[in-house]
């Protein structure tokens, strides 16, 4: 299993940078992780059953707190704080950054909703 080597909270440019232990490396916005949650407020309970999260963009990271020796719990400045973030989830979150961030985009404009800020997360 993928363990991170070093996680860096960057609050003013709310970005979460992890460094893994098999050399693969990302920086992973707050609105990004907050959007991807994987708890089942973000997910559902089932497959097609995920919730659409909006107006994130300025979301910041208040906590980060270790979650056994295989995850971490990211509590978020908007009061969201029940996903559970395993090493592997977030590195599937940085491997598949620029693909899901775009599902993102498409599901957003899909449903009329478009995001308040002109500054588009960092690319990997």
């Amino acid at each position: 299993m993928t363990r991170p080597t070093e996680i860096k909270l960057h609050q003013r440019s709310r970005v979460l940078e992890i460094h893994f232990d098999d050399g693969f490396e990302c920086n992973l916005t707050c609105e990004y992780l907050r959007v991807h949650s994987p708890s089942a407020e973000v997910q559902g309970h089932g497959p097609g059953q995920e919730v659409l999260q909006t107006g994130k963009e300025n979301v910041g990271i208040d906590q980060l707190t270790p979650s056994g020796n295989y995850a971490i719990k990211i509590a978020f400045d908007d009061g969201h704080d029940s996903g559970i973030f395993t090493w592997s989830y977030l590195h599937g979150l940085g491997v598949n950054y620029e693909h899901n961030w775009q599902v993102y985009l498409d599901k957003l404009a899909a449903s009329g909703h478009q995001r308040n800020s002109k500054n588009d997360p960092p690319k990997q």
